[in-house]
């Protein structure tokens, strides 16, 4: 039984997050049904991380296994898109695996990027791509307030009251806010992220871009370990998963050739 390792990208608009649910279409059931449909099996791809509604990948990692060993992973890459046309998902690469390799229990960080449209006019081209704020931002204090977040630390004041992860304790190794023409992009990595985490920070440090918020203040919500103390969610729109880091693939792996 072949386990394949796939690098994916989407737009997260349309779908009701990454997750198989009842109220809509999900990353994951298109994923599922496009290899249903050229292989006949019913496998689980299993992602790294369960996106929400809106939220967008340009290197969301998943793996599948298959009963049959017939397929390539070219060929399973190129078959899986080509029941995917209707829909914005594509399988960008696609990897034999060890048996043992997880996507979501494998990984060792995440990277994401979220992007704030910083101008007067609305997006018209990246509408739904991005958070549009017309008011004027000071990144400079948006990222001096960015480090008091960094390291160890129970980040109770931002995560979604649903949380379920098991502790609130998580360690922020990156967290830089840099303007990029007339965005603003805040870009977040860590070995693991809790439910709306990195939303929560970028609409806390909005708070901070538009002077109502001090860096200090800022540091008071992460010690005040309460889902009030910190700023809002900032919309799903301008949030991008754009790696999940693994470390270097067994030698098996490696050299498992296919004809």
């Amino acid at each position: 039984m072949p386990r394949y390792r796939l690098l994916i990208e989407y737009d997260g608009r349309g779908f009701v997050g990454w997750q198989r649910q009842s109220n809509g279409t999900t990353v994951q059931q298109a994923l599922e049904e496009a290899v249903h449909a050229f292989s006949g099996e019913s496998p689980e791809v299993v992602g790294a991380g369960r996106t929400d509604s809106g939220v967008h990948a340009l290197g969301q990692a998943a793996h599948l296994d298959l009963e049959t060993d017939r397929f390539a992973p070219e060929k399973l890459k190129l078959a899986t898109n080509a029941h995917l046309r209707e829909v914005p998902v594509v399988v960008l690469e696609a990897h034999l695996a060890e048996p043992e390799f997880h996507a979501r229990f494998s990984a060792t960080g995440r990277k994401y990027l979220y992007r704030i449209s910083n101008r007067s006019a609305p997006p018209a081209l990246d509408a739904g791509r991005v958070w549009h704020v017309a008011r004027a931002l000071d990144v400079d204090a948006m990222s001096a307030a960015a480090k008091t977040l960094l390291g160890n630390h129970d980040f109770t004041s931002f995560r979604a009251v649903q949380c379920q992860a098991a502790s609130p304790v998580k360690t922020l190794d990156r967290l830089d806010v840099l303007r990029v023409a007339d965005e603003v992009h805040v870009v977040a990595e860590a070995r693991s992220f809790l439910h709306h985490q990195v939303r929560n920070f970028v609409g806390t440090l909005a708070l901070v871009g538009h002077g109502r918020w001090s860096p200090s203040d800022v540091n008071a919500a992460l010690d005040a370990r309460d889902r009030s103390a910190a700023g809002p969610t900032a919309p799903p729109d301008g949030l991008y998963l754009t790696e999940v880091v693994y470390g270097e693939p067994g030698a098996a792996a490696r050299e498992q050739l296919w004809s």
